[in-house]
Protein backbone atom coordinates (compact mmCIF):
# COMPACT_ATOMS: atom_id res chain seq x y z
CA UNK A 1 0.00 0.00 0.00
CA UNK A 2 0.97 4.05 -0.56
CA UNK A 3 0.38 6.61 1.39
CA UNK A 4 -2.93 7.19 -0.14
CA UNK A 5 -4.93 5.90 3.29
CA UNK A 6 -3.30 3.79 5.30
CA UNK A 7 -6.94 2.07 6.47
CA UNK A 8 -7.48 0.50 2.75
CA UNK A 9 -6.69 -3.18 3.23
CA UNK A 10 -6.45 -6.08 0.97
CA UNK A 11 -7.70 -9.32 1.08
CA UNK A 12 -7.89 -12.28 -1.59
CA UNK A 13 -7.11 -9.74 -4.60
CA UNK A 14 -9.81 -7.10 -3.08
CA UNK A 15 -9.43 -3.89 -2.14
CA UNK A 16 -11.87 -2.21 1.35
CA UNK A 17 -12.19 0.92 2.18
CA UNK A 18 -12.16 2.09 6.16
CA UNK A 19 -16.29 2.01 7.51
CA UNK A 20 -17.86 4.83 6.96
CA UNK A 21 -20.98 6.84 8.42
CA UNK A 22 -22.09 8.85 5.67
CA UNK A 23 -24.20 12.00 6.87
CA UNK A 24 -27.53 12.57 5.60
CA UNK A 25 -26.60 16.04 4.30
CA UNK A 26 -29.71 16.82 2.59
CA UNK A 27 -32.09 15.87 5.95
CA UNK A 28 -33.73 19.30 6.00
CA UNK A 29 -34.94 19.24 2.80
CA UNK A 30 -38.88 19.15 3.27
CA UNK A 31 -40.28 16.92 0.84
CA UNK A 32 -37.50 14.98 -0.59
CA UNK A 33 -36.64 11.11 -0.16
CA UNK A 34 -33.46 12.57 2.47
CA UNK A 35 -36.14 14.06 5.04
CA UNK A 36 -37.51 11.00 7.27
CA UNK A 37 -41.13 12.36 7.26
CA UNK A 38 -41.40 11.80 3.53
CA UNK A 39 -39.44 8.79 3.62
CA UNK A 40 -40.86 6.86 6.04
CA UNK A 41 -44.25 7.61 4.31
CA UNK A 42 -42.92 5.81 1.14
CA UNK A 43 -41.84 3.16 3.17
CA UNK A 44 -38.60 3.78 4.00
CA UNK A 45 -37.02 2.92 6.97
CA UNK A 46 -36.02 6.73 6.99
CA UNK A 47 -34.91 9.50 5.18
CA UNK A 48 -31.96 8.29 2.73
CA UNK A 49 -28.29 8.98 2.22
CA UNK A 50 -27.97 10.35 -1.48
CA UNK A 51 -26.20 7.64 -3.67
CA UNK A 52 -24.05 10.14 -4.72
CA UNK A 53 -22.57 10.43 -1.15
CA UNK A 54 -21.69 6.86 -1.46
CA UNK A 55 -19.43 7.35 -4.57
CA UNK A 56 -17.12 9.34 -2.06
CA UNK A 57 -16.48 6.65 -0.51
CA UNK A 58 -14.63 5.53 -3.80
CA UNK A 59 -11.62 8.08 -3.82
CA UNK A 60 -9.21 6.27 -1.58
CA UNK A 61 -9.52 3.28 -3.56
CA UNK A 62 -9.16 4.64 -7.25
CA UNK A 63 -6.18 6.48 -6.19
CA UNK A 64 -4.99 3.10 -4.39
CA UNK A 65 -5.97 1.36 -7.95
CA UNK A 66 -4.74 3.64 -10.51
CA UNK A 67 -3.59 6.54 -9.34
CA UNK A 68 -4.06 10.27 -10.41
CA UNK A 69 -3.96 8.59 -14.18
CA UNK A 70 -7.93 8.17 -12.94
CA UNK A 71 -8.43 11.80 -12.68
CA UNK A 72 -6.83 12.14 -16.49
CA UNK A 73 -9.19 9.04 -17.80
CA UNK A 74 -11.03 7.28 -15.65
CA UNK A 75 -14.93 6.52 -14.93
CA UNK A 76 -16.50 5.30 -11.76
CA UNK A 77 -20.53 3.60 -12.89
CA UNK A 78 -22.86 2.19 -9.99
CA UNK A 79 -26.42 1.59 -9.98
CA UNK A 80 -27.65 1.98 -5.96
CA UNK A 81 -29.64 -0.94 -4.80
CA UNK A 82 -30.42 -0.48 -1.25
CA UNK A 83 -30.70 3.36 0.47
CA UNK A 84 -28.83 3.50 3.82
CA UNK A 85 -30.03 6.21 6.73
CA UNK A 86 -28.07 9.05 8.16
CA UNK A 87 -24.55 7.53 9.69
CA UNK A 88 -25.20 3.83 8.82
CA UNK A 89 -22.17 2.19 8.49
CA UNK A 90 -21.37 1.04 4.92
CA UNK A 91 -17.88 0.08 2.96
CA UNK A 92 -16.39 0.27 -0.26
CA UNK A 93 -14.78 -3.03 -1.93
CA UNK A 94 -12.82 -2.69 -4.90
CA UNK A 95 -11.00 -5.83 -7.26
CA UNK A 96 -7.41 -5.04 -7.62
CA UNK A 97 -6.68 -5.08 -11.24
CA UNK A 98 -3.61 -5.87 -12.45
CA UNK A 99 -0.05 -4.79 -11.72
CA UNK A 100 0.51 -1.19 -14.22
CA UNK A 101 -2.57 -1.69 -16.25
CA UNK A 102 -2.83 0.95 -18.18
CA UNK A 103 -6.41 0.36 -19.45
CA UNK A 104 -8.33 -2.03 -16.88
CA UNK A 105 -12.19 -2.14 -15.72
CA UNK A 106 -12.91 -3.59 -12.65
CA UNK A 107 -15.50 -4.59 -10.26
CA UNK A 108 -16.72 -2.17 -7.04
CA UNK A 109 -19.30 -2.97 -4.32
CA UNK A 110 -20.75 -0.70 -1.34
CA UNK A 111 -22.01 -2.67 1.61
CA UNK A 112 -23.51 -2.25 4.84
CA UNK A 113 -21.88 -3.36 8.06
CA UNK A 114 -23.97 -6.67 8.44
CA UNK A 115 -23.05 -7.40 4.01
CA UNK A 116 -26.03 -6.05 2.71
CA UNK A 117 -25.26 -4.29 -0.54
CA UNK A 118 -26.14 -1.25 -1.18
CA UNK A 119 -24.29 -0.45 -4.79
CA UNK A 120 -22.47 -2.36 -7.29
CA UNK A 121 -20.99 -1.05 -10.74
CA UNK A 122 -17.63 -0.72 -12.09
CA UNK A 123 -14.58 1.70 -12.15
CA UNK A 124 -11.96 2.22 -14.79
CA UNK A 125 -8.73 3.89 -15.91
CA UNK A 126 -7.55 4.63 -19.68
CA UNK A 127 -9.97 2.94 -22.61
CA UNK A 128 -10.73 -0.71 -21.57
CA UNK A 129 -12.69 -2.84 -24.06
CA UNK A 130 -15.27 -3.51 -22.03
CA UNK A 131 -18.38 -0.84 -21.72
CA UNK A 132 -19.16 0.14 -18.09
CA UNK A 133 -22.02 -1.31 -15.77
CA UNK A 134 -23.93 1.61 -16.81
CA UNK A 135 -22.94 1.75 -20.43
CA UNK A 136 -23.47 -2.09 -21.09
CA UNK A 137 -27.58 -1.91 -20.13
CA UNK A 138 -29.86 -1.78 -23.32
CA UNK A 139 -31.90 0.79 -22.43
CA UNK A 140 -34.48 0.53 -25.48
CA UNK A 141 -35.47 -3.29 -24.45
CA UNK A 142 -38.76 -2.12 -23.00
CA UNK A 143 -42.01 -0.13 -23.84
CA UNK A 144 -41.98 2.25 -21.25
CA UNK A 145 -45.64 2.43 -21.33
CA UNK A 146 -48.30 5.49 -20.64
CA UNK A 147 -46.43 7.66 -18.36
CA UNK A 148 -47.73 10.19 -16.34
CA UNK A 149 -45.06 12.41 -14.34
CA UNK A 150 -42.99 11.94 -17.19
CA UNK A 151 -44.70 12.54 -19.88
CA UNK A 152 -43.84 15.49 -21.70
CA UNK A 153 -40.35 13.99 -22.23
CA UNK A 154 -39.07 12.15 -24.75
CA UNK A 155 -35.83 10.24 -25.81
CA UNK A 156 -33.76 13.00 -27.84
CA UNK A 157 -34.55 16.04 -26.05
CA UNK A 158 -31.98 17.82 -25.18
CA UNK A 159 -31.44 19.74 -21.99
CA UNK A 160 -30.71 23.04 -22.28
CA UNK A 161 -27.14 24.35 -22.42
CA UNK A 162 -25.79 26.65 -19.24
CA UNK A 163 -22.07 27.30 -17.54
CA UNK A 164 -21.50 25.64 -14.23
CA UNK A 165 -18.53 25.92 -11.78
CA UNK A 166 -17.77 24.66 -8.81
CA UNK A 167 -16.50 26.89 -6.47
CA UNK A 168 -14.04 26.81 -3.44
CA UNK A 169 -16.54 27.46 -0.73
CA UNK A 170 -19.10 24.57 -2.17
CA UNK A 171 -15.82 22.77 -1.75
CA UNK A 172 -14.69 24.06 1.41
CA UNK A 173 -18.24 23.07 2.94
CA UNK A 174 -18.21 19.55 1.12
CA UNK A 175 -14.96 18.89 3.03
CA UNK A 176 -16.50 19.39 6.39
CA UNK A 177 -18.83 16.60 6.10
CA UNK A 178 -17.41 13.93 3.64
CA UNK A 179 -16.09 10.80 4.56
CA UNK A 180 -13.34 10.81 3.01
CA UNK A 181 -11.40 14.23 2.55
CA UNK A 182 -8.72 13.45 0.27
CA UNK A 183 -5.77 16.37 -0.36
CA UNK A 184 -6.20 15.97 -4.14
CA UNK A 185 -10.14 18.21 -3.12
CA UNK A 186 -7.23 21.04 -1.53
CA UNK A 187 -4.59 20.99 -4.03
CA UNK A 188 -3.64 19.59 -7.21
CA UNK A 189 -0.84 19.31 -9.60
CA UNK A 190 -2.75 20.54 -11.95
CA UNK A 191 -3.20 23.87 -10.55
CA UNK A 192 -6.67 23.79 -8.82
CA UNK A 193 -7.97 21.80 -6.53
CA UNK A 194 -10.02 18.52 -8.21
CA UNK A 195 -13.81 18.76 -7.84
CA UNK A 196 -14.66 15.96 -5.23
CA UNK A 197 -16.59 13.34 -6.53
CA UNK A 198 -19.96 14.59 -4.72
CA UNK A 199 -19.50 17.74 -5.96
CA UNK A 200 -19.15 16.57 -9.92
CA UNK A 201 -22.34 15.00 -9.69
CA UNK A 202 -23.61 18.03 -7.82
CA UNK A 203 -22.43 19.96 -10.91
CA UNK A 204 -24.22 17.80 -13.36
CA UNK A 205 -27.13 17.03 -11.83
CA UNK A 206 -28.05 20.29 -9.54
CA UNK A 207 -26.48 22.49 -13.07
CA UNK A 208 -26.55 20.53 -16.00
CA UNK A 209 -30.00 18.86 -15.25
CA UNK A 210 -32.08 21.93 -13.44
CA UNK A 211 -33.92 22.88 -16.54
CA UNK A 212 -35.74 18.97 -16.81
CA UNK A 213 -36.45 19.58 -13.06
CA UNK A 214 -38.15 22.29 -13.29
CA UNK A 215 -40.37 20.47 -15.36
CA UNK A 216 -41.33 17.96 -12.49
CA UNK A 217 -43.65 19.33 -9.62
CA UNK A 218 -44.91 17.47 -6.76
CA UNK A 219 -43.25 14.21 -7.15
CA UNK A 220 -40.17 13.20 -4.96
CA UNK A 221 -36.97 11.75 -6.60
CA UNK A 222 -34.32 9.31 -6.04
CA UNK A 223 -30.62 8.24 -7.54
CA UNK A 224 -30.95 4.77 -9.56
CA UNK A 225 -28.29 4.97 -11.22
CA UNK A 226 -25.03 7.41 -11.52
CA UNK A 227 -21.82 7.27 -13.86
CA UNK A 228 -18.95 9.83 -14.34
CA UNK A 229 -16.15 9.93 -17.21
CA UNK A 230 -13.35 11.96 -16.82
CA UNK A 231 -12.69 12.19 -20.30
CA UNK A 232 -9.40 15.23 -21.00
CA UNK A 233 -8.22 15.76 -17.68
CA UNK A 234 -10.60 16.33 -14.52
CA UNK A 235 -12.73 19.02 -13.41
CA UNK A 236 -11.58 21.38 -11.43
CA UNK A 237 -12.47 23.95 -8.68
CA UNK A 238 -13.42 27.55 -9.35
CA UNK A 239 -12.64 26.44 -13.21
CA UNK A 240 -16.05 27.40 -15.92
CA UNK A 241 -17.58 24.33 -17.32
CA UNK A 242 -20.07 24.38 -20.39
CA UNK A 243 -22.96 22.15 -19.58
CA UNK A 244 -25.19 20.26 -21.98
CA UNK A 245 -26.72 17.37 -22.37
CA UNK A 246 -30.16 15.14 -23.46
CA UNK A 247 -32.59 12.68 -22.86
CA UNK A 248 -32.03 9.04 -23.66
CA UNK A 249 -34.44 6.72 -22.74
CA UNK A 250 -37.57 6.64 -20.47
CA UNK A 251 -39.50 3.99 -18.40
CA UNK A 252 -41.24 2.96 -15.59
CA UNK A 253 -41.67 -0.02 -12.92
CA UNK A 254 -43.99 -1.09 -10.24
CA UNK A 255 -43.15 1.81 -7.79
CA UNK A 256 -41.61 4.50 -10.36
CA UNK A 257 -41.34 6.46 -13.55
CA UNK A 258 -37.19 6.78 -14.76
CA UNK A 259 -35.38 8.49 -17.18
CA UNK A 260 -31.91 7.83 -18.35
CA UNK A 261 -29.86 11.13 -19.27
CA UNK A 262 -26.52 11.99 -20.34
CA UNK A 263 -24.89 15.61 -19.43
CA UNK A 264 -21.23 16.63 -20.47
CA UNK A 265 -18.99 19.75 -19.35
CA UNK A 266 -17.08 21.46 -21.98
CA UNK A 267 -13.69 23.96 -20.88
CA UNK A 268 -13.87 27.67 -22.22
CA UNK A 269 -11.93 26.40 -25.60
CA UNK A 270 -14.63 23.64 -26.46
CA UNK A 271 -12.99 20.58 -24.93
CA UNK A 272 -14.80 17.52 -23.82
CA UNK A 273 -13.74 17.39 -20.09
CA UNK A 274 -15.68 15.45 -18.16
CA UNK A 275 -19.28 13.12 -18.89
CA UNK A 276 -22.68 11.71 -16.77
CA UNK A 277 -24.81 9.49 -17.35
CA UNK A 278 -28.03 9.14 -14.58
CA UNK A 279 -30.84 7.12 -14.11
CA UNK A 280 -33.15 9.37 -11.62
CA UNK A 281 -36.95 7.84 -10.46
CA UNK A 282 -39.78 9.51 -9.33
CA UNK A 283 -42.01 7.85 -6.61
CA UNK A 284 -45.78 6.98 -8.13
CA UNK A 285 -46.44 7.01 -4.48
CA UNK A 286 -46.10 10.84 -4.32
CA UNK A 287 -47.18 12.11 -7.25
CA UNK A 288 -51.39 13.14 -7.10
CA UNK A 289 -50.91 11.94 -10.51
CA UNK A 290 -51.04 8.41 -9.07
CA UNK A 291 -53.77 9.27 -6.52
Amino acid sequence: MNDTDERISLKDGVLAGALRRPINRAANVKGSIHADETATKLGLRGGTVAGSVHMDLFGPLLMEAFGESWWEKGTLSLYFQNATTDREPVRAFMVLPLAGARDAQVDVWVEREDGLRVAEGTASVGSPAEPTALMRKPLDRFDPGELRILKDLAPGDPIAATEGMVTQETVGKHLLTTTDPMDIYRSSKWGKPVVPITSYVGLFFTQGAAPVRRKLHDVVGLFGAIEIRNINGQLLVDEPYHLSGEIVALGQSPKTEYYWYETWADDARGKRIAEHRMLSRFMKASSPLYQ
